[in-house]
């Protein structure tokens, strides 16, 4: 049986599998060699700066989702970042991406809850909207540091 629960700090190495994973499904660079010391302070704090959940599966972690609080400048509401949603590909279509949504959906207390994903993803555009989400057209950007 898969749970849905919060990540634990002994989770950190399968956690950065199913990331690095992730970026590779995405067509990504691979993450930085240090990425467990970058994520832990963020994912451990207290309060977590970075919220994570994981799909458990008699315990190998098999996906999972993060997020973050924000503010919107035009509205001055908060609204929940929601970073990443990834799953094994090997466990889709089970029902583990809508319990990885319906428990950050829980955590969001009401907020609103925006996320991207790549264009050529079909099957996670599909998934979206058949969660009743809306896709908003815009081009995503990114500024390396000089």
């Amino acid at each position: 049986m898969t749970v849905v629960r919060p990540v634990r700090p002994g989770d950190l190495p399968a956690l950065l599998a199913l990331i690095a994973d992730h970026a590779a499904y995405e067509r990504a660079a691979p993450p930085p060699s240090d990425l467990a010391e970058r994520l832990a302070p963020a994912l451990f704090a207290d309060p977590p700066r970075l919220r994570c959940l994981v799909a458990d599966d008699a315990g190998t972690l098999v996906g999972y989702a993060t997020w973050t609080r924000d503010l919107a400048t035009w509205t001055g509401r908060h609204y929940t970042h929601l970073d990443c949603l990834y799953l094994d590909d090997r466990h889709r279509g089970r029902g583990l991406g809508r319990q990885l949504i319906d428990a950050v959906v829980e955590a969001a207390q009401g907020d609103e809850i925006q996320w991207q994903t790549p264009v050529w993803n079909t099957d996670a555009r599909r998934f979206y909207e058949r969660l009743g989400a809306r896709p908003a057209e815009k081009i995503r950007y990114t500024l390396q540091p000089r």
